[in-house]
């Protein structure tokens, strides 16, 4: 039986930052080859970067949103790519702004089928939204640590809510401990 904490994967990391001025997003998308910027469908420009692979979601107030990265490492290096680039356009960026991890999205496989109404009872109520007409998977609210998981039937679960890299490892060892306590990991 293999460690269901093996199977973690990060999904999506996503962090802000600021550049602490307002920007005139009309003049950057003209000057920033490769950006988007349509207002009438988002307020932000949107800036891919390639490698590492995410987009940048630059908003007039100066506001950066970084999203699609897979690693903070990767979040951390695409946003510096954007730091870049705006210092390029003669846009005045500190040397370091903070950049904060907002959501890390991981997925992992607890490896077995999951029996989840015997779940939404074993757990009870209080953390748990289990609704299958609305939603195949149970929601888990956990405290230690402050993440949202959901589960599935087929064993698979995804970690919402992450700021660590290691809240995704917790959370699959809270679950497994729980479930196993409970006889619902057979």
């Amino acid at each position: 039986m293999t460690d269901p904490k093996e199977s973690i994967n990060i999904e999506n990391v996503v962090a802000s930052t600021s550049i602490g001025q307002e920007l005139e997003l009309e003049s950057v998308a003209m000057d920033l080859k490769g950006a988007d910027y349509d207002p009438e469908q988002f307020p932000g420009l949107v800036y891919r970067t390639q490698n590492p692979k995410s987009a940048a979601l630059i908003f007039r107030s100066g506001k950066i949103v970084c999203t699609g990265a897979k690693s903070t490492d990767a979040v951390h290096e695409s946003l510096h790519i954007v730091f870049d680039k705006l210092r390029e356009l003669q846009i005045q960026v500190e040397k370091n702004p903070e950049i904060i991890v907002q959501n890390i999205v991981s997925s992992a496989d607890l490896g077995r089928t999951l029996n989840l109404n015997a779940i939404a009872i074993g757990l009870g109520l209080e953390n748990i939204e289990y609704e299958p007409e609305q939603f195949p998977g149970l929601v888990y609210r956990l405290d230690q640590p402050e993440v949202v998981a959901l589960l599935f039937g087929s064993g698979k679960l995804v970690v919402t809510g992450g700021k660590k890299g290691d809240d995704a490892k917790q959370a699959v060892d809270v679950i497994t401990t729980r479930l196993e306590e409970l006889g619902l990991l057979e």
